[in-house]
């Protein structure tokens, strides 16, 4: 029994086995007055002396760096996040600082290890350093980690084209305009009964609150003309109906098209104008009226004008060579003498009672010149006998055609084509007139010239690639001076490509296009995004400086920054959502700019938390922080002063 009783002493006695398998262990024993720093039992004194030396007197030793060791506990005494992980730190450094310290580590580490009842390993510190499988598969399949992030890349630029392109964004004004055009040579009360009835089909829509017309072109261009005619319609507020500006332009157009006689286009917006330059005016109106029924084809296409127009008709009148000569005559003294005629010539001025002037106006009565049979019987000269020339002696007269206008590029006449967009993004219709345009092949001497919101959404679209590269370039110059290494900036430039993918499906989700603001709001991300990968692999460069391998600095940098990566990134999204929800009337032209940052920031953030680390462990390599000579306590180097 006494044998029975010593041995279950002896097991009872025995200490928990060490993490560190080569460390020399000791009975554990109540410490009298003793301080514990972290958790676990407390150990007594008594102990039994190890290398010659006792835990007095290595204590000693180990004195200068329990600074190391301080934590913060909650109130409760329970870790609180940053403690654990600041625990996770210095556990690690422990061993490091004790090989600087002393030769003999083992000793030091056996006596802390009683003292304080911590676990100590040489090569994994703490729990925290040694995370269970799953939270390691950022690091062990790095591979398949990189293909992941590369996949977004690739995934991103498959979904732009599901997602369009336009120049500027469409947006509900509350307010919209439609031109009207009748055949040429319609009279003002023709033109007038015309568009009365277009006006009753537009006051029908319940969206409509006033319409103001205006019958008889006054401007420019195509809208010269008694034939010409235009509606300014003013819509309801935005809260007082259920449909868009858009929308009801979409029902104008189509319950217009039921009235037949007119030409018509609905809205401001026609992106699509594409010019054809040459001298022949035959084959101008020849190949642009081909190139306007191949623009009809495309999907989405509407509205589809063309500058050439059946022109004015007129007669002209052809004078007989011979018979000019013969009588003396000139083209100039003919005009004159029909244009008195027909509109009329002021002969004189009379004076009335009161003093006035009025001029006396002197042409053919009405009913003489009604028909173009008239004019042929007209005395346009004298011969020497007084005897009147007709105009048919000398002249005839045909019917000819005058164009309305004539346009004018380059020093050659111009016609044009000018055409909208429905149910799809005015970029990609742009895009196909463009290839539509380079497939077409035109005779010598003609030319085309594209041009409208297309040119202009390629022009913007240049310069904001160039800011794009310009930013990436400048963030790289920033990173590699601050870093002092031209390999990191790169891990943390990996974070730019991988919010494309964010930005392409928020824009998706949200059913908007690639435009100048979405492309505004990309050339923002690229300042933005990159500050989660900066936390990251600043904080490893101080873990790795401290003495830890790559990996554990990693997951370090990986569980401590999370938090203000999360903060922040929150923050990002918040204060953009009310710009992403155009809640305001004209919101939808920045809208998308709110979109593109609020999805570029949210997976770069959950895509940066994996990748970046593991392409920084591709390109840093493995250092180890040599021993320090023993000598007045000095810290070892590459060692912060204090963990706090």
């Amino acid at each position: 029994m006494l044998l029975v009783s010593l041995m279950l002493q002896l097991a009872i006695a025995q200490p928990a086995p060490s993490l560190l398998p080569d460390l020399p262990t000791a009975p554990a024993a109540l410490v009298a007055g003793a301080t514990r720093v972290g958790p676990g039992p407390v150990f007594a004194p008594r102990a039994p002396r190890i290398d010659g030396r006792d835990d007095d007197e290595i204590w000693q030793t180990v004195q200068p760096i329990t600074r190391f060791r301080q934590f913060d506990p909650t109130e409760d005494g329970e870790p609180t996040f940053r403690t654990e992980a600041r625990i996770a730190y210095d556990t690690r450094n422990l061993y490091v600082l004790v090989r600087n310290f002393d030769p003999r580590p083992d000793s030091i580490l056996a006596v802390l290890q009683r003292r304080d009842g911590m676990a100590i390993s040489r090569t994994r510190g703490s729990g925290l350093l040694n995370p269970p499988a799953w939270r390691r598969g950022t690091l062990t399949p790095r591979a398949v980690v990189l293909l992941v992030g590369l996949a977004s890349f690739v995934g991103a630029l498959g979904l732009a084209p599901l997602v369009g392109s336009e120049f500027i964004p469409q947006t509900d004004q509350g307010f919209t305009q439609l031109s009207v055009r009748m055949p040429v040579g319609s009279s003002l009360a023709r033109s007038d009964a015309k568009i009365r009835q277009v006006e009753e089909v537009v006051l029908a829509m319940p969206e409509v609150r006033s319409v103001s017309t205006t019958v008889g072109g006054q401007g420019s261009g195509l809208a010269v003309g008694r034939n010409q005619a235009s509606l300014n319609i003013s819509l309801k507020p935005r809260a007082e109906r259920q449909r868009s500006q858009k929308q009801v332009e979409d029902a104008i157009r189509a319950q217009i098209a039921k009235i037949p006689g007119i030409e018509v286009s609905v809205g401001f917006d026609r992106p699509i104008y594409v010019a054809v330059l040459g001298s022949d005016p035959e084959g101008l109106a020849t190949i642009t009226r081909q190139l306007a029924d191949d623009v009809r084809k495309i999907k989405g296409i509407v509205d589809v004008e063309v500058s050439v127009k059946p022109g004015l008709p007129a007669y002209a009148v052809r004078l007989n060579p011979g018979a000019v000569r013969e009588l003396g005559l000139t083209a100039p003294q003919l005009a004159s003498s029909l244009r008195a005629y027909v509109n009329g010539e002021v002969a004189t001025y009379w004076t009335t009672s009161d003093g006035q002037q009025v001029e006396v106006e002197l042409r053919l009565p009405a009913d003489q010149r009604e028909k173009v049979e008239q004019l042929r019987g007209l005395p346009v000269a004298f011969a020497k006998d007084g005897t009147p020339i007709a105009l048919a002696s000398v002249a005839s007269i045909e019917p000819i055609v005058n164009p309305e206008v004539i346009r004018r590029q380059n020093l050659q006449r111009r016609e044009a084509i000018f055409a909208g967009v429905e149910g799809r993004p005015s970029g990609d219709a742009g895009k196909e007139v463009q290839e539509l345009v380079k497939a077409t092949k035109l005779p010598p001497g003609f030319s085309f010239d594209v041009g409208g919101a297309t040119k202009e959404q390629e022009e913007a679209f240049g310069a904001m690639v160039g800011a794009l590269a310009l930013s990436v370039i400048f963030i790289y110059i920033v990173l590699a001076s601050q870093f002092g290494s031209f390999l990191q900036p790169l891990a943390i430039m990996a974070s730019l490509p991988l919010s494309l993918i964010g930005v392409m499906l928020a824009l998706l989700l949200w059913n908007s296009t690639l435009n100048v603001f979405s492309m505004i709001g990309l050339v923002m991300l690229m300042g933005l995004v990159t500050k989660n990968a900066i936390l990251l692999v600043d904080f490893a460069n101080q873990g790795r400086k401290a003495g830890l391998s790559t990996p554990e600095a990693l997951l370090q940098a990986g569980l401590v920054r999370m938090r203000p990566i999360i903060m922040t990134t929150s923050a990002m999204v918040f204060g953009m959502l009310p710009l992403a929800l155009a809640l305001n009337e004209g919101g939808e032209i920045q809208a998308p700019m709110g979109r593109a940052i609020i999805g570029g920031v949210i997976t770069s953030t959950l895509l940066t938390l994996v990748v970046v680390p593991v392409l920084y462990s591709y390109l840093v390599r493995e250092t180890r922080t040599a021993p320090a000579t023993v000598g007045g306590g000095a810290m070892p180097d590459g060692m912060p002063a204090s963990r706090d």
